[in-house]
C-alpha cells in the first residue's frame, strides 16, 4: 500500500511540475521557439531595461533584466581557448586559481589543415571549455584576410584565401553553437593591420571588398548561422565600422539577412547616433571619462546607455531602432545563457589534449626535406644539438587578447627529450625577452654574441642540430597592437642560422609563427618544418612530427614570399601599407597573396598550398561529368590520388579555377575547392568535386553584383598553386 501511495504521489507531482511548465512566461519557456520568446520578452521590458541590454556592466559581461529572470551573456577572449579570468571593471587578470584550460593550435594551424572535419571537432572542443567556465560568447574565430605579412594577428586568422577562411570557420561555428555556445565572429571587416588600427581609413574597390575581404564573412553568416559579429576598428568611407551604415546594416544585415547581435570591439565605438542608427548592437569596452576633470565614469556613460535613452525618449532615435537591437541580443540570451540544452562542458579533457594533437600534426608544414632527413630516427644521430629560444618559451603566454593561462604545456625541449633522451644537448643561441604589450628590451651585443658563440662552440661536438625558432608572441611579433617591424626573423636567428649551418650540414629548422617570414639560409639547411602554434600539446606533437610518429601533411595557407617588397601590399610605397595620413590604399585590388604572384609572374619561396610529406603521392587523370554547363547546372571533376610511397599520409587536393578569357581582369586561377584524404601505401581514392556557376563568378562594378560569363574556363587539379598536376577545360553556356 505504501508503495502505491508514493507512486500515486509521484504522478501527481509530475502532473504539477507538467502544469507549471506550462503555466511559465512564453520567454521563460525553455521549450517555446526562440522568436516567441524573444517578442514575449520585448513587451514586458521597460526603455531603461532595454538600453541596460545593449552596452556592457563590466569588462566581459552585458546585463540581463533581473526583475524578469533574463540572464547577462558572459563573454572571454579566444579563439584558441578561453582567457584567464579577467577583473570586473578593470583589465588584468582577476588571479583565479581554477581557470587554467587546454590551449589550442592558432587558427592559421588550423587552417593549415585543410581539414574541414577537424575544425568542427576544434570549434565542438574549445566550446566545451567556454561552456564549463560559464562562458555565453566565444570571441572569436577570425576570418580577416593576410593582407600583410607583417600583421600581428594574423595567427588569429586563417590566411589569404577567403574561400579557405570560410570552408576552415564554417564547421567550426557550427559544431561550437551547437553546444550553446555563440561564435563571434571577428573583425568584420577590414582588420588587416594593427598599426593605426583604431583610425585608419580603409580605401578599397567594391570588387576588392566582395571578392576578397566579405566572402568568408559572408559564408559563416549563411552556411554557419553564427549567432554574434565583433565589427572592426578602422574605418571604411570615412565611417568606423563599429558603427558602419553600409556594411553592418545594408550588407550584413539586409543583404545577408543576419538576425544576431553586432558587437563592438573593445573602445570601437566613437558616437551614440551613429552607433544607435548604424548597426551597432552591443558596445564594449568603452572608457567613457567626464569632459570637465578627465574622470573615468561607470558604464551608464557608455555612447549606448544614458545617452541613448535620452535620444530615445526624445523621440530624436526611433523605439524601433532600439528594439530591433534588443530583440538580437534576446535571441542572443535565449539560444545561449538561457539555452536549456545548452552543453555543461569540460576542462582539460583527454579528448581535448587529442584535438589540439591532431590539428598540430595535420597543421604543421613540411616545406623542405634535402636527403630524406626528416624524420629522424631515434638511434639516428648520437649526439643532437637543440638551438633556439622557442625551443623553452611559453607560446601560450602573450600575443594580447588571445593570451592563455594554461594548465599545462609541453615545451618542444621536453617533446624532444621524451623521444632522443640523453642524446639532446640545448643551447639558447638567442634570447627573446618576456611576452609583453611593450617593446621588450633586447640583450646588449655582447650578450646576444656571448650567446651565439656558446652555439656554435657546441654545434662543433653535433651530429645534428635541430634550430626551433621562428617568430613568437611578444609585442611586435605575433601580438595585438602592433605589427612586425620586418619581413626578417628577429634576435638575430638569419645570421645564427646560417653560421651553424657552416659548422654543420646536418640542420634542421622548426619555426612557430602566424605568418610568413625570409629565409635567406634556406640553401644552407636540410630541413624546414613551420609549426605555426601548437597549443598545449607543442612538444609532444613536434617530437612525433620530426621522429616520424606522425606524418606531417599540412599545407600553407599563406604565400611565404623570397622579399618582403615581393608582395603586393609594398608594391605602392607607404599608401599601400601602412597608409599616409591615417588613409591606407588597397591599390592591388582583388591581387591579394598567390593572386598575385601567380598573375604577375613571381616566383614565391613557397607557394600557397604548398606542403610536403614523408610519403609521396601521384595524381591520376581528372575526368569531368560533362563538358558543358548552363547557368544553373554543375558538372563534377574526379580524380584518383595513390600513395606511391611506403608511409601512410594525407594529400589535400585543390582544385583552382581560371576563366580563359574574360571582359575584365581576372586571376589567372583561384581556389574554389579542397579535399583531404588519407591513404595507406599503395591505396588509391577518387576525390569528387562539383562545379557551378557560383563558382565561375567575379564581381562586376558596372551591374554591382556577381557575374559568370559564358565562355571556356580550365580546371586546375594541384597539389599546391604552383603545382598543377592535371588540367581540365569546360564551356559555360
Amino acid at each position: 500500500m505504501k508503495s502505491k501511495l508514493t507512486l500515486a504521489a509521484l504522478s501527481m507531482a509530475f502532473a504539477l511540475m507538467a502544469s507549471a511548465q506550462t503555466a511559465l512566461p512564453v520567454y521563460l519557456n525553455p521549450d517555446a521557439p526562440v522568436e516567441a520568446r524573444v517578442q514575449d520578452a520585448l513587451k514586458r521590458l521597460t526603455v531603461h531595461e532595454k538600453v541596460k541590454l545593449i552596452h556592457a556592466q563590466s569588462m566581459f559581461t552585458s546585463a540581463g533584466v533581473p526583475r524578469l529572470g533574463i540572464r547577462q551573456l558572459n563573454m572571454s577572449d579566444g579563439p584558441h581557448g578561453v582567457r584567464a579570468e579577467q577583473n570586473w571593471s578593470t583589465w588584468g587578470s582577476a588571479q583565479w586559481t581554477n581557470d587554467s584550460i587546454c590551449a589550442f593550435p592558432s587558427l592559421t594551424c588550423l587552417a593549415a589543415t585543410w581539414n574541414r572535419d577537424l575544425a568542427g571537432e576544434y570549434g565542438h572542443a574549445v566550446s566545451e571549455e567556454f561552456a564549463f567556465r560559464g562562458k555565453d560568447i566565444l570571441l572569436g574565430p577570425g576570418t580577416n584576410i593576410c593582407r600583410v605579412p607583417l600583421n600581428g594577428r594574423s595567427f588569429e586568422y586563417m590566411g589569404e584565401d577567403p574561400y579557405l577562411a570560410g570552408e576552415m570557420a564554417v564547421p567550426y561555428i557550427k559544431r561550437a553553437q551547437a553546444n550553446g555556445v555563440a561564435c563571434c565572429l571577428k573583425h568584420f571587416a577590414l582588420n588587416n593591420q594593427e598599426i593605426d588600427r583604431f583610425t585608419v581609413n580603409v580605401n578599397v574597390g567594391e570588387r576588392a571588398l566582395r571578392e576578397i575581404y566579405l566572402p568568408a564573412f559572408k559564408k559563416c553568416v549563411q552556411q554557419a548561422g553564427v549567432w554574434t559579429i565583433m565589427a572592426a576598428y578602422p574605418q571604411w568611407n570615412g565611417q568606423h565600422l563599429c558603427h558602419n551604415d553600409s556594411l553592418l546594416n545594408k550588407i550584413l544585415k539586409k543583404e545577408w539577412g543576419f538576425d544576431g547581435a553586432v558587437m563592438s570591439d573593445w573602445e570601437g565605438t566613437h558616437d551614440t547616433w551613429q552607433a544607435a542608427m548604424n548597426g551597432l548592437d552591443i558596445e564594449m569596452g568603452t572608457v567613457p571619462r567626464s569632459k570637465t576633470d578627465g574622470r573615468l565614469l561607470g558604464y551608464d556613460y557608455y555612447y549606448m546607455a544614458n545617452p541613448l535613452e535620452k535620444l530615445v525618449l526624445e523621440g530624436r532615435i526611433p523605439m524601433s531602432v532600439l528594439d530591433d537591437k534588443v530583440e538580437r541580443v534576446l535571441r542572443t540570451i535565449f539560444r545561449t545563457s538561457m539555452n536549456h540544452n545548452k552543453a555543461i562542458g569540460n576542462l582539460c579533457s583527454p579528448e581535448h589534449y587529442a584535438v589540439c594533437k591532431s590539428v598540430g600534426a595535420e597543421g604543421a608544414v613540411l616545406l623542405k626535406n634535402q636527403d630524406n632527413i626528416l624524420p629522424i630516427a631515434p638511434n639516428r644521430y648520437k649526439r643532437v644539438l637543440v638551438v633556439g629560444d622557442n625551443a623553452v618559451r611559453n607560446m601560450s603566454e602573450g600575443g594580447g587578447s588571445s593570451e592563455l593561462k594554461t594548465k599545462f604545456d609541453i615545451s618542444p625541449l621536453d617533446g624532444l627529450k621524451s623521444v632522443y633522451g640523453d642524446k639532446i644537448t640545448f643551447v639558447r643561441g638567442y634570447y627573446a625577452g618576456k611576452p609583453l604589450y611593450d617593446a621588450v628590451e633586447p640583450l646588449s651585443a655582447d650578450s646576444l654574441k656571448r650567446l651565439k658563440e656558446e652555439a656554435l662552440q657546441a654545434a662543433r661536438k653535433a651530429d645534428l642540430i635541430i634550430f626551433v625558432g621562428g617568430l613568437n608572441k611578444n609585442h611586435r611579433q605575433d601580438c595585438e597592437n602592433g605589427d612586425r617591424e620586418s619581413y626578417d626573423l628577429s634576435y638575430g636567428q638569419d645570421e645564427l642560422i646560417a653560421a651553424l649551418a657552416k659548422v654543420e650540414k646536418n640542420i634542421v629548422v622548426l619555426t612557430f609563427g602566424g605568418n610568413a617570414f625570409a629565409t635567406p639560409w634556406i640553401n644552407s639547411v636540410k630541413g624546414l618544418m613551420h609549426c605555426w602554434y601548437l597549443g598545449s600539446m607543442s612538444g609532444e606533437t613536434l617530437a612525433e612530427l620530426v621522429s616520424g610518429k606522425q606524418n606531417p601533411s599540412g599545407k600553407l595557407p599563406i604565400t611565404f614570399a623570397k622579399r618582403q617588397a615581393d608582395y603586393p601590399c609594398f608594391q605602392f610605397g607607404k599608401r599601400g601599407y601602412p597608409g599616409v595620413d591615417k588613409q591606407v590604399y588597397y591599390d592591388e585590388v582583388i591581387y591579394v597573396g598567390y593572386r598575385w604572384f601567380n598573375t604577375k609572374a613571381i616566383a614565391p619561396q613557397f607557394p600557397f598550398g604548398f606542403g610536403l610529406s614523408y610519403t609521396t603521392f601521384k595524381y591520376g587523370k581528372p575526368t569531368l561529368s560533362a563538358q558543358m554547363m548552363d547557368k544553373n547546372g554543375k558538372i563534377t571533376l574526379s580524380v584518383a590520388v595513390t600513395n606511391t610511397g611506403r608511409m601512410a599520409g594525407k594529400e589535400t587536393v585543390e582544385l583552382f579555377i581560371g576563366d580563359d578569357k574574360c571582359s575584365e581582369e581576372r586571376p589567372k586561377k583561384e581556389l574554389k575547392n579542397f579535399a583531404k584524404v588519407a591513404l595507406a601505401p599503395g591505396e588509391t581514392k577518387t576525390i569528387s568535386f562539383d562545379i557551378t556557376s557560383s563558382d565561375l563568378e567575379y564581381w562586376s562594378e558596372r551591374t554591382h553584383g556577381f557575374v559568370a560569363e559564358p565562355g571556356t574556363f580550365t580546371a586546375y587539379v594541384c597539389a599546391s598553386e604552383t603545382d598543377v598536376r592535371a588540367t581540365a577545360k569546360f564551356e559555360l553556356k
